[in-house]
């Protein structure tokens, strides 16, 4: 596996190490690498950077906090990019998520998709796309659904009529050693795929987003189709 060399190199060349290690993962899992988005996580970058990033040619990028994001996205322009949420959704942050995200991927309960639901509907949005974030670490500083309540969310979802389930999302423990986080990207694929077969998506077989700068090449050979990488393209924060 090809070693992350986050500090020496110009932002071009993470990018196109970061995209060489993709379509290598792909390459060993048999599958295309057209098959899997590339998110940047942009949390914490200034607009510059960002845009920097745009020229590279990332569409796609990953926020963790509503609060950041408001102030870099409308400098950057709603459109210039696709703008992921990709960390806790606070209830009373939910408007703002609404109106600053094309795809929230922390969706994590029956209450908050019917909140969010309501929001769409107030602020005529016709279609919202979340993926359900799924706890299988069970740590405390991180969300989700619990496995058993899966089905419940999923239920949710599909009765809020502006909301469309795209897949399922995970953040498993960070391990020293990124095989570890393996049996957590195969069981959400398992899930997805039970899911899946009982209608549970809006479109197809349903998304995973799984995996990061660590493991990301991990997830890609569990099925991932999304990977939230950030330090391997941006580089360490200070």
């Amino acid at each position: 596996m090809m070693a992350v060399n986050t500090q020496a190199s110009t932002l071009a060349e993470r990018v196109a190490s970061v995209r060489q290690r993709m379509a290598e993962a792909a390459q060993r899992a048999g599958r295309k690498v057209a098959e899997v988005t590339l998110v940047a996580v942009s949390k914490t970058h200034p607009a510059a950077t960002i845009q920097a990033a745009m020229a590279e040619g990332l569409s796609v990028f990953g926020e963790n906090r509503v609060q950041e994001a408001e102030q870099k996205i409308p400098v950057l322009g709603r459109d210039a990019a696709k703008w992921h949420l990709i960390g806790h959704l606070q209830s009373n942050k939910a408007r703002r998520a609404v109106e600053l995200f094309d795809v929230i991927h922390s969706l994590d309960s029956a209450a908050l998709a019917r909140r969010l639901d309501r929001i769409c509907e107030e602020l005529q949005r016709e279609t919202l796309p979340v993926l359900l974030q799924v706890d299988l670490g069970h740590e405390a500083t991180k969300s989700g659904a619990d496995e058993k309540s899966l089905r419940e969310v999923v239920d949710a979802v599909q009765e809020c009529p502006r909301l469309r389930l795209l897949g399922l999302m995970t953040l498993p423990p960070f391990f020293d050693e990124a095989e570890q986080a393996r049996p957590f990207f195969r069981r959400l694929r398992e899930l997805r795929d039970g899911l899946a077969a009982a209608g549970g998506f809006a479109h197809g077989p349903g998304e995973l987003s799984m995996g990061m700068t660590h493991d990301f090449e991990i997830a890609i050979e569990e099925g991932a189709t999304m990977v939230r990488v950030g330090t391997a393209i941006f580089g360490a924060r200070d």
